[in-house]
Formats: C-alpha cells, structure tokens, sequence
C-alpha cells in the first residue's frame, strides 16, 4: 500500500478485491512472551538451550524482571531444576492467574481454573500458598484503598505502580482495572523515547522482535477479558461477508438497518472508539484485532455502496447503530454519472460499472501507449485475447476511457472527488503528483465513515473532543465538520509531515474554531502525556484511526507478514492508547 511507483511491471502483485479472494494463513509465533512488568523473555530455539543454569541465576533473572521471588522458587521446584525459561514462565503466569482470580472471586474452583495447564499445578499446597490465610487475619483493620494496594504489591507489582494507578483510576475502580493501568502504563513507559533509560522498565528484546514483544504484551490483557466473560475459548473464526454492507446502508429515504448487535460491557461508550483497516488480510487478523478491542464484532463494509469505487474495509467501534444518515449529495455509484465525459469513449465490450480500490500507484504511459496500440491494430472490435488483456490492466490499474482508443489513470482531484475529500484537498504547498496518490490512496472513504459516525450528532450538539490516530490527510476530521459536528479539539497523530501539512492547511482554510494539536509518533504518546492533554482539553469524547495495512493487504506479496509486520504492528499503539483512554476517562471526571 505504501508503493510511490508507477508504471506497468507489476505482474506478481494481485490486484483482485473480489470478496472470494483466498487469503493465505499467518502463523502466530510464539517466541515472545511477557511478564506482568512489561518486560520480554526471548524464548526461541538458541536461547532456550543455553537455559540451563543454576536455580540461584534462573531465580536471580526473574526477580530482575519483577516477580516475586517466593514465586519464582515455587515454579522452579514445581516443574524440576533442568526445566527451560518458557516452562518457568509458563508456570508463574499460571500461579499470577490463580492469583487474579483468588482476587476477584475471593477463592480458587479448582474445575474452573485449569486454564489448560496440568492438574498438578493445582495442589491444595500451592493453593494455600497463595491465600496467605495468616496476612487476611490483619487486613480487617485495612481500608479498601490499603487492600488493593496490598493486593497489587502481591501481585508483583511496585508501590509507585499500584498507588499512581489508583489515583488515575479512582478509589472504586476494581483489582482488574487497576492491572489494566498498569500493563498500558508499563508498555508507554518501556517505549517513551523521551525518558531517561534508568526510569523505563527493562526489556530482553530487539527492534525486529518488536510485533512479536507487543503482541505478547497484549495476550495478559486478553486473558482477563476472557476471564470477566466477554467470550468463549470457542468462538468461530470472523469471516468476510458476501455483499459487505455492515450493519446497514443508506438508502434514498433512509437508512436500512439489516441486523442488531450487542456490545460487551467493557466496550460500552463514552469514549467511543472507531478502527478501520484492509478487510482482506492473513487469517485470523481480524479475530486478532476483535479480541484486542474488546471482542467487538467487526463491521465490514465495501465503499462501492457509497460511491464508484470499491474499497473493502473493517470498522471494530462501539458507536450506537440506529439512526444513521447519510452526507449530503450522495455521491454517484456507477463510472458514468461520476466521470459523465468518458461515455462518448467507452467500448461496448468494456463492461466496468464502478472501480477497484484506489491504490498509491498509478498506471504508466507505457502501458496507456501499448493498450492503444493494441486496441487500434483492428478495425472494429479487438480480439477476445486483447479484450481481456486490456480490461485486465484497466481494472488493476483503474484506467478511464478519454478518447478513442485512449485510457488514462485518474487524476488526483478525481482520487478526491471518490473518496469524499474537498477538490483541491491534497494539492499545492510543495506536495507532489506521486504524495498525493500515496496519501490519498491510504486514506479513509469520507461518506463511509461519515455514515458511521453520523450518530454523534446528536449525542455532541456542543462539540466534540476527539484523538486521531493515523490521521493521514484528516479523513475522520473531514467526516466530522462535513457532519455538522464542532470540532472542539482535534489531538492528531501522524507520521508523514505532508499529511501533517495537509490537515493543518483544511483546518485554517474551513475556518475551524476549535483546537488543533499534532504528534507525528503514537510510539511517543504515553499515559502521562494522554492525561495531561485530557486535563487540558475536558477528556476525549472519541479514539479514532487506522493503523498502516503495509504487512496485511494483498498487494503485499513480499512482506505480508500479518500484525507482526514492521509496520503493521503499530495496530498495538492503537490498542494501548485507546485502553489508557478508557482507564483514565473513567477514572476522573471531566467538566
């Protein structure tokens, strides 16, 4: 998706956005695992076997990485001294589990606690162990607020960790928030770039390890999500609908609603949060994705029901579903009412109605010049073997028929008539032909998502407070002010100055009142600077974005490497700041 070139010698890249496009499984790797204090045990081949050292460094090692050393003992014994760092960690996470749920539920069912491990670590020993019956003879004397913070001491947690959290979260909020705080916390802490190394937790990994760190870092908060009920171990797989209407869309008179759906509690808004990305990717991304938002039922949609291009996206959100509307003028949903000047040029046997998706490529000169060569060797119609040839490049590189036997690719102010955008949107101030097609291809589908989120209106009549991931060229702010909703402060995060520059320069031109304030690095936006702007700014009303597609789309034959991807991995920021967000909104109160 990120590709600046143009031209014709892209034969190995698989252009098709047909719903019945197989997509090639991505193993999930299992080489990294996490601790409860954000750090990373490399546990592939070559290290596991250089695992076998004395129990005095082993327990050494994993108190330096903030287990309690009572717990490391226990698990060593537990398993046998020659056993590798893996098993050991598997076992102490397993003893943190019973602990979680000793805590929760104020005692441990040995039938419901099995969590797939052996039965044998389940002794009524290894129990007793942990319910510290001599400590809770003390405790009666304890406030609450001393109880969860005894609690999370035990957990293996430092006293600086459990008392912020308890402060940012409030006195009511339970033990799994409280753990919930602190596992974003520790992840934005580990990776602030600008905090002194001495202060950041420890972490045993490399940068090309870095999908496999976050990944591993977010299964914790997954486990307790399972725990407190949200779904079952056997959910089915998420498969891609055939049509992709979503939940609904608009019609002439109104919006059709085709189904309901019920939200988990721990999803329920405000905030309201909206994630958009590729709907064809490696299986089990998106379930991955669902289970890391909440395990909110993706809404697929294909933007050819919103205007003459085909563009297959999933949107994981917890905004309501009834009453939507759609922007108006509806855009044209077939070729010709879009481009009216292309019928006197179109052939009888090229039968496109609506366009593929929009790339960041464009189709060469070269080819424009070999399709009209071939097209004007015959007299009338062309052969079978040139119709389909032609077509076929047409379609994988969106071509127009402008003049007799002459096809050309679109013009950028055409990209941004499909998608939505104001005409001129991405033109001037320095910006190229070729970073034009590149941003406006990576962009949101404006009347898309503006159908989506056109049920805040009346839920924000004031104004909105909203925090843009991934912004890009601002097609969630567009969206928005093209809704009628006040923007009343736009938090932007975005890698690209260009983008950057192009949001900046639609903000002053539509005269926006409110405020405008810009990050080029969710990497760089950790918990205290996401409470700080949500003191400034009244709190978010709405977490919005789209992480990179790089290493998910089919076009990406080379490094389709799933959320692992190098850049594909950023769906994890998206994830830690939005969990950061809904700990901290609801733990104060905003005016």
């Amino acid at each position: 998706m990120e590709s600046n070139a143009s031209g014709d010698d892209f034969g190995d890249i698989d252009w098709n956005t047909e719903d019945e496009l197989e997509i090639s499984e991505i193993p999930i790797s299992t080489s990294n695992l996490p601790t409860p204090g954000g750090v990373t045990i490399v546990c592939n081949g070559e290290e596991s076997s250089s695992a076998h050292s004395s129990n005095s460094k082993l327990i050494q090692h994993f108190v330096g990485m903030g287990f309690p050393d009572k717990l490391v003992v226990k698990a060593i014994e537990e398993i046998g001294e020659g056993s590798s760092e893996g098993k050991i960690l598997d076992t102490v996470l397993t003893y943190l589990e019973l602990q979680n749920s000793s805590e929760e539920h104020g005692c441990i069912d040995s039938d419901q606690s099995t969590s797939g491990y052996d039965e044998s670590l389940l002794h009524d020993s290894d129990i007793d162990s942990w319910s510290d019956d001599d400590d809770e003879e003390n405790t009666d004397d304890l406030s609450e607020s001393e109880k969860k913070l005894q609690t999370l001491q035990k957990m293996g947690y430092s006293v600086d960790e459990a008392t912020e959290a308890m402060h940012r979260c409030g006195p009511d909020a339970s033990i799994a928030v409280l753990t919930d705080f602190i596992c974003a916390a520790q992840i934005a802490r580990a990776e602030a770039p600008d905090l002194p190394a001495e202060i950041k937790p420890k972490a045993n990994y490399t940068c090309s390890q870095n999908g496999k760190l976050k990944r591993r870092l977010y299964a914790e908060l997954d486990n307790r999500k399972k725990q407190r009920g949200m779904v079952g171990e056997d959910s089915e797989m998420i498969r891609l609908p055939k049509p992709m209407v979503g939940f609904g869309l608009p019609t002439d008179d109104q919006s059709s609603i085709v189904r309901e759906r019920t939200l988990p509690e721990q999803a329920l808004g405000p905030p309201y949060f909206y994630y958009e990305n590729v709907a064809l990717t490696p299986k089990g991304v998106w379930d991955e994705i669902s289970k890391c938002l909440y395990y909110v039922e993706p809404e697929f949609v294909d933007s050819k029901y919103f205007c003459a291009a085909a563009r297959k996206r999933g949107y994981v959100h917890n905004l309501p579903i009834q009453n939507r509307f759609p922007l108006r003028p509806l855009l044209p949903l077939n070729i010709e009412e879009t481009f009216p000047l292309t019928k006197r040029w179109w052939p009888s046997w090229d039968s496109r109605t609506y366009l593929n998706c929009l790339q960041t490529a464009i189709g060469s000169a070269k080819l424009q010049d070999r399709i009209r060569k071939a097209v004007e060797a015959y007299d009338g119609e062309p052969p079978e073997h040139v119709k389909k040839y032609v077509i076929d490049q047409c379609k994988k590189w969106n071509l127009l028929w402008v003049g007799r036997n002459k096809v050309a690719p679109l013009e950028p102010d055409e990209f941004e008539l499909l998608l939505g955008f104001p005409r001129n949107h991405t033109r001037g101030g320095g910006i190229s032909r070729t970073d034009r097609y590149k941003s406006l291809g990576n962009s949101f589908q404006v009347n898309t998502v503006a159908y989506h989120l056109s049920v805040l209106k009346p839920l924000f009549p004031d104004g909105i407070n909203i925090l843009s991931l991934f912004s890009g060229i601002g097609g969630a702010e567009v969206a928005l002010h093209r809704l009628g909703i006040p923007l009343n402060n736009v938090v932007s995060v975005e890698k690209s100055e260009i983008n950057r520059n192009i949001v900046r320069s639609w903000w002053e031109q539509t005269n926006q009142k409110g405020n405008l304030i810009d990050f080029d690095d969710v990497q760089t936006l950790d918990a205290y600077k996401i409470e700080s702007l949500a003191g400034k700014i009244g709190g978010f009303d709405l977490v919005i974005g789209g992480s990179p597609c790089n290493n998910l789309a089919g076009s990406n034959r080379v490094s389709r490497d799933g959320l692992e991807g190098k850049e594909s991995v950023l769906f994890y920021e998206y994830v830690r700041i939005l969990d950061t967000v809904k700990n901290i909104m609801s733990g104060r109160r905003f005016n």
